[in-house]
C-alpha cells in the first residue's frame, strides 16, 4: 500500500464506517473502494476534496505531505522535541482541566441529537478563544489546527482515548440524519473544583448560544471568527488573533 491508501484505510476504521458506506457518501462502488485502499486505484482530485469534508482533515494531512504533530500526555517530566515532527505536549493540570470541562460538556448537552463529534470540537474552541479574548488566560489551552471543517483540537483523540480506557466516557457510532456521526456520552459526573467561577460561567454561556447548532451550522459559524479566517490551512490557529475579532464575535469591551 501507498502512504494515502494506507491513510485512508486508517480514517474509515476511525469513524467507523464500512467500505460501502464510505462508497455509497463518494459515489462509488464498493470494489472502488477495495481497490483504493489495497492502493489498485489512484484517487481523483475530486475523491480527495470528497475524503477531505467525510473525514474531517485537510487535503495535505490526507496525502501525508503534512504530519500531523504528536501529541504527549505529560506524566512528570516534560516532552521533547524529536526530529522533525512537533510534538504537543499536554501537561497533568491541562489534562485534568480538559477532562473535567469535557465531561461536563456531555453531562449538560451530550445526549443532544445534533451534538457530535464535529460540535464539540467547535464549542471547545469557542470556550477557548472566548476565555482567552476576555481574561487574557488560557481555559483550556488546547492547539486547534485550522481544517475544512473549522478549528479541530489536536489533543481531542489523545485524551479522549484515554478517558475511553478510564470509563469516564463511552463512544457511540450511528448516523444523524444521513450523515455518521461519532457521539461520546458520559459515565460520570464532572469534578468542577478545579474549576473558577468565571470559567463556569462562560462554558455554561456558550453552551447556551451554541449547542443548538449542527456539524454544518456551527462550522459554517466558526468560519466568519477572525481567528479561523485569518489561518492558512492545516496551520495552528493563535491565541493572539482573538483580539482582531469583529463585533458579532468578540466578548470583551474594547474602549
Amino acid at each position: 500500500m501507498t502512504e494515502i491508501n494506507q491513510r485512508i484505510k486508517a480514517l474509515r476504521a476511525n469513524i467507523g464506517i464500512s467500505q460501502q458506506k464510505l462508497a455509497d457518501m463518494l459515489g462509488v462502488s464498493r470494489p472502488t473502494i477495495t481497490q483504493i485502499e489495497a492502493g489498485e486505484r489512484k484517487v481523483s482530485s475530486d475523491d480527495l476534496l470528497k475524503l477531505s469534508e467525510i473525514f474531517n482533515v485537510s487535503v495535505d494531512q490526507l496525502i501525508c505531505l503534512r504530519d500531523e504533530p504528536e501529541v504527549i500526555l505529560q506524566n512528570k517530566n516534560p516532552g521533547k522535541k524529536i526530529g522533525p515532527r512537533t510534538r504537543i505536549n499536554v501537561p497533568q493540570k491541562n489534562l485534568a482541566k480538559f477532562r473535567e470541562i469535557l465531561i461536563y460538556i456531555l453531562n449538560k448537552v451530550g445526549s443532544k441529537p445534533n451534538i457530535g463529534e464535529t460540535v464539540i470540537y467547535k464549542l471547545l474552541y469557542f470556550i477557548d478563544f472566548d476565555f482567552y479574548e476576555k481574561y487574557e488566560e488560557q481555559l483550556i489551552g488546547a492547539t486547534y489546527i485550522k481544517n475544512h471543517y473549522g478549528p479541530t483540537p489536536l489533543e481531542f483523540k489523545k485524551v479522549v482515548q484515554k478517558m475511553i480506557s478510564d470509563n469516564d466516557i463511552v463512544k457511540v457510532q450511528n448516523n444523524y440524519f444521513d450523515y455518521p456521526q461519532t457521539k461520546y456520552l458520559p459515565l460520570r459526573k464532572a469534578d468542577l473544583s478545579g474549576l473558577k467561577a468565571n470559567e463556569v460561567e462562560l462554558i455554561n454561556g456558550i453552551l447556551n448560544k451554541l449547542s443548538e447548532m449542527n456539524a454544518a451550522q456551527i462550522s459554517e459559524y466558526s468560519h466568519n471568527d477572525v481567528p479561523w479566517l485569518t489561518t492558512a490551512s492545516g496551520e495552528i490557529i493563535e491565541y493572539e488573533s482573538v483580539f482582531y475579532r469583529t463585533s458579532l464575535y468578540s466578548v470583551r469591551e474594547y474602549s
